[in-house]
């Protein structure tokens, strides 16, 4: 532009010499242009510097692109494992997904119950391990009685005189004195002499009886008791009946069956009695594969039986979902103008609990955590009917984790139903939902 007025200006006073005593010599126009050509060359110099700039910030973004990109492909971290005795619960080792970690009856969760895949491809939380708990820790058995502590429960190895389940009750005592005032035994014979007896059947037993120096002496062999004043006949003790009153007076968890001159503990269907003999022990029909659950189908351990169940993703207006791990549904991306769409929730996961009847109450029985929040408030609530609100509730734990707690004691067999919504806002404006469903299989008997 400078450069422009300067040549119209000579120009014009070369045109129109009457005006020369106000033209610039051409001497002066001369610098004034080389400091035109010195300016111009600046810019240009300044204004291919700033391309090279920007050249140089488009590289590293198409770099840092593809990084992300590559990185994207391979966001997976190392595998989980299940820990001994217990159960992990998912199988997508993919940024932002999460595992949780439940401990088999008789063993105590170490560590973390839930574990989230971070960015930097490391499990959140603690390694998770499942500790035996040691029943024998209260000492619960009586009377100078030995604890022994086995998979979620213990057994008594009671003192001489001692019996029942925690050694609390005597251990009873039949013995029969009689005097005997006939003459015609002598003591030389009366040492040697037993006197007769007959058996009539396996619940009746003859006794052992012995004349020493005029009195006689009789026994019965263990499990069996003189009955009334027949000395030569016992008849079996029936110790289920002895020992039902109260529970810690049984002989068995479950049922007891009295035999000729003892008794056995049987269990339900499901479960098997453990080497005490007195309680019962869940049968992992899943893991022995004593199920009749399909490829299409997921068994699940139950407490005396098993579930065979299929997650299927769920169809709502709107908008569709597609599976990324056996126990979670995403939804696919929505239109930028489908509101709709948007509003319907990002992803739906599905667990499934199995519990004992009559677990106490209140009791944490599910967390659900936000990996990256992006609003500026989470808000958790429960969704369902009345029997869900009858059985559950919704706390926060803190932050970014809310919890199912078990607000009542569920008496089996049933199947409960909770769902968990977890909503995120920015300024009271909903970002994201994402829904949480838990099944909990309640069992029959309080193992």
């Amino acid at each position: 532009m400078i450069a422009a007025i300067l040549i119209t200006l000579l120009c014009f006073c070369s045109l129109h010499p009457t005006f020369g005593q106000d033209c610039p010599s051409r001497q002066e126009i001369q610098g004034s242009l080389k400091q035109v050509q010195k300016l111009l060359s600046a810019h240009e110099a300044s204004y291919l510097q700033s391309l090279r700039n920007l050249k140089k910030k488009i590289n590293l973004l198409q770099s840092s692109t593809g990084k992300q990109t590559t990185r994207a492909i391979n966001s997976t971290c190392p595998k989980l494992d299940a820990p001994i005795n217990g159960r992990k619960l998912g199988k997508s080792h993919g940024v932002g997904h999460e595992v949780h970690v439940l401990c088999d009856p008789g063993y105590e969760l170490v560590g973390s119950e839930s574990r989230v895949c971070q960015e930097s491809l490391t499990w959140s939380g603690q390694q998770s391990t499942c500790r035996d708990i040691n029943e024998c820790a209260s000492s619960p058995c009586q009377n100078g009685g030995t604890c022994v502590d086995e998979v979620n429960h213990f057994s008594c190895v009671c003192a001489k005189g001692w019996a029942g389940a925690t050694c609390q009750s005597p251990t009873p005592t039949f013995f029969v004195t009689m005097t005997n005032t006939s003459a015609a035994t002598s003591p030389a014979t009366a040492a040697a002499a037993t006197l007769p007896a007959a058996t009539t059947g396996p619940f009746v037993r003859p006794s052992r009886c012995t004349i020493m120096q005029g009195t006689t002496h009789c026994t019965c062999e263990p499990g069996y008791t003189i009955s009334g004043r027949d000395s030569n006949t016992c008849t079996d003790i029936d110790e289920c009946e002895l020992f039902h009153n109260g529970q810690a007076g049984r002989l068995c968890l479950h049922t007891c069956v009295n035999t000729p001159g003892g008794y056995r503990c049987s269990c339900p269907i499901g479960y098997n009695v453990t080497r005490d003999g007195r309680s019962c022990k869940d049968i992992d029909e899943c893991a022995t594969r004593q199920n009749n659950c399909t490829k299409d189908q997921m068994c699940i351990n139950t407490y005396g039986g098993f579930q065979c169940v299929q997650v299927d993703c769920p169809k709502i207006p709107n908008a569709t979902y597609v599976k990324t791990s056996p126990m979670r549904c995403e939804r696919n991306p929505c239109p930028v103008d489908n509101k709709a769409c948007s509003q319907t929730p990002n992803s739906f996961s599905y667990h499934y609990l199995a519990v004992v009847s009559n677990l106490s109450a209140p009791r944490v029985m599910f967390r659900v955590s936000a990996l990256r929040p992006m609003g500026d408030t989470l808000r958790f609530s429960l969704l369902g009917g009345r029997q869900a609100r009858r059985h559950f509730t919704v706390q926060r734990s803190d932050r970014v984790t809310g919890q199912l707690m078990l607000a009542s004691p569920v008496q089996g067999p049933a199947t409960l139903e909770a769902e968990v919504e977890m909503s995120e806002l920015e300024r009271r404006v909903q970002l994201g939902r994402y829904i949480t469903k838990v099944t909990m299989f309640v069992s029959q008997y309080e193992f």
